[in-house]
């Protein structure tokens, strides 16, 4: 039996549409799946219908583009089961999305002045009228190498790395208030990925406040396994995992994880 309670598409930063996701998931097995396109949740009621013709329990979910600022260091905070309308998530989020287009629109226009052909009609046409843009949307538009390639990751560092022109970032919200959001919305509190991001003196912390951590994940080695294990032991929380699957926007990973391998498995 299999299960992904982390998947992206292409309403966010994901290659792949609903029903291509859904049906690669089909065809691998997964009977519970939860898309968790960032800083959005519009998501799951447009994917209800097919993942429902194909018999695939669909949970609803996010992940928050968030920060901690005590530790200086991102956080990505997955939520789920919340309340459809997610008024205080929405309220959250959206913000962060126009800041997230805005500079996408700057970076644009940086890449396009060092001599790069890139357009920004050109990307917003391959994607849904007032979609945000991703840098994964920049780099298909510059090229056509796969994001596994030397090609990629060597243009990609060169762009938005260091004193490359489309460097730097933008504001992200507070982890708190993700947190705060999430539960106002009657959702459940999950850090994404510690390993990824050395999210662990954070849970420790804040413990008391989640629900549960992501336990598998492609970045997650065993130690990451096992320390998100004994954590979750400690605390009392559910662990999760997934794919992180991107489509050819990411890592070559099927959408799917056995969902006996974790310990706690909180949506049955």
């Amino acid at each position: 039996m299999k299960i992904d309670l982390h998947v992206h598409s292409s309403l966010s930063d994901g290659s792949d549409s609903l029903e291509k996701v859904l049906d690669r998931a089909a065809d691998n097995g997964v009977e519970t799946l939860s898309f968790v396109d960032h800083d959005m949740t519009e998501t799951y009621t447009r994917a209800l219908p097919y993942a429902e013709q194909l018999g695939i329990a669909l949970i609803p979910g996010i992940e928050i583009s968030a920060y901690d600022f005590k530790r200086d260091r991102k956080v990505h905070v997955l939520g789920y089961n919340y309340d459809l309308d997610a008024l205080h998530i929405s309220e959250l989020c959206q913000p962060l999305l126009e800041r997230r287009h805005a500079h996408s629109l700057w970076q644009i226009e940086q890449i396009r002045s060092a001599g790069f052909d890139v357009d920004v009609y050109r990307i917003q046409s391959r994607l849904e009228p007032g979609q945000s843009i991703y840098k994964q949307h920049i780099m298909a538009d510059i090229t056509s190498a796969h994001y596994d390639s030397h090609e990629y990751k060597a243009l990609y560092r060169k762009l938005f790395k260091g004193q490359g022109p489309a460097s730097g970032d933008i504001r992200y919200i507070d982890v708190h208030d993700v947190i705060e959001a999430v539960k106002l919305d009657c959702g459940q509190v999950v850090i994404a990925h510690p390993g990824q991001l050395n999210s662990y003196e954070l849970i420790e912390e804040i413990a008391g406040q989640l629900d549960g951590v992501e336990q598998h994940h492609p970045d997650h080695d065993a130690e990451d396994i096992d320390r998100v294990a004994r954590l979750c032991t400690k605390y009392r929380l559910f662990t999760t995992g997934g794919s992180d699957f991107h489509g050819d926007f990411g890592d070559s990973v099927n959408v799917g994880i056995d969902k006996h391998s974790l310990s706690v498995y909180p949506f049955d």
